[in-house]
This record gives C-alpha cells, structure tokens and sequence, in this order.
C-alpha cells in the first residue's frame, strides 16, 4: 500500500482555508489531517492526554493576522518534526530570503493551481525543496552580503528558472536532466539555510557578549584569543 503523506494548513483566510480542504479531498497519496489559524494553535493537540503527531508537510501562511515572525514560526513547525513550504500571497523577495535561511522547504505564491501545490507537496514529503520561478527569482537577485556563493552551474540555473524559463528548459539549456537541474537548485537552498544557521549562531554570541565586569571582560578575551592561550 502506498504511503499517505499528512498535511496541515496553518492560515487565517477562511476562504483559502476552505479551498485548500477541498482542492486536496480526494488527492490520491495526500490527507489533510488539521489546519489552525498560527503555528501554536496547531501544536496544540484537541486531546492533552495524545502527543503531538506531526504532519510530513505544514503549509505556512507567511503573513499571519497575529503579527507573528515568520521567521520564528518556520523554525518552530521546523522544530516539532514536520517540513515547511511557505505559502503568501505575494512574492516578498526580502521575506522569501529570511524563510529559506530560517530553513523553509520551499516557496509558493497563492496564485498557483492544485496540481502546482500537490506536486510541490510531494517534493517536500520526499526531502526535496518545493521550487517556484518566485524563489529562483529571490535567490538570483540576492544582494545582500550575507549571500552565498554559487557554482556557475547552480547560478546558470538558478538565473534561467528566475528569468522564466521552466525547469526543463533551464535543464535542457544547461545540457543537463530536470532531476540534475532540481539538484543544482536544491544546493542553493542548502547554501541559504547553511548561511542561516551560521548568522544565528554569530547572532546569539554577539548577543552575549555584554562585558559589565571583570568576569565578563575575561570571557570575551579568551573567546577572541587575547588571553595568551
């Protein structure tokens, strides 16, 4: 028997809350199992008396009505053992960024159609990042210092795809398969999230590197290598 992957919805529209539970009855291989309007909510299991299951795939609304960070909300459904692909409305380039360094698996804008969304759901259920010409686009006209270096095969591809270009074209273009094409783009997301991680960690030890006493003072010396030693 086929293996179902379990989905949940964390959005506050109604209106597509109530549209993805339809688009994806019936679904072969896909089971919307529970939607929740922020990622506490569906956290939170109806029985206190059950552990949390977590889904394979949460889609996460990327702007939330509670004001919530994006970024922190990744991190937590991250956290609790699902995958996440982003959804919004728009195609932030700014924000796209921020979720893909936070670790999400994908980037989808709410304008694409049921066989665009399932498909990019099994991509992630099966460890593959949910690629759109959104997210190509981001990561093509990235300027920030923190972006990553690419191979000239990853930035062929990756610009191809921004540019519109289908994956398939991109891939032919490069003399490459889709699935090497896909690969290339999943090594641009890895650099991202890698990058991610590496500015949280420099975050957090800037953040603790108040020098209030003699104590304080010492500590930092022996981080930095002053200290003699």
């Amino acid at each position: 028997m086929a293996r179902v992957i379990t989905v949940a919805l964390v959005d506050d529209d109604r209106m597509l809350t109530d549209g993805v539970r339809a688009w994806l009855d019936g679904v072969p291989g896909l089971r919307l199992v529970a939607t929740a309007t922020t990622p506490a909510e569906l956290l939170r299991p109806p029985d206190p008396e059950l552990p949390y299951v977590p889904p394979d795939v949460v889609l996460l609304d990327l702007r939330l009505g509670d004001g919530s960070d994006p970024v922190d909300n990744i991190r937590l459904l991250l956290s609790s053992g699902s995958r996440v692909p982003v959804i919004s409305t728009v195609p932030d380039r700014a924000r796209i960024i921020e979720s893909v360094r936070a670790g999400a698996d994908g980037y989808l804008t709410k304008d694409n159609d049921l066989p665009t969304l399932v498909a990019a759901i099994e991509d992630v259920a099966a460890g593959r990042s949910a690629h759109s010409p959104e997210l190509a686009f981001a990561c093509a006209h990235d300027d920030s210092p923190a972006r990553p270096r690419f191979s000239p095969r990853e930035r062929q591809i990756l610009l191809d795809y921004a540019s519109g270009m289908t994956l398939k074209s991109a891939a032919r273009r490069a003399g490459i398969t889709v699935h090497t094409a896909k690969d290339y783009l999943d090594r641009v997301k890895a650099k991202y999230r890698q990058a991610g991680r590496q500015a949280g960690r420099q975050a957090g030890r800037q953040a603790g590197r108040q020098a209030y006493t003699k104590i304080d003072l010492a500590r930092l010396m022996r981080e930095d290598s002053l200290d003699g030693q």
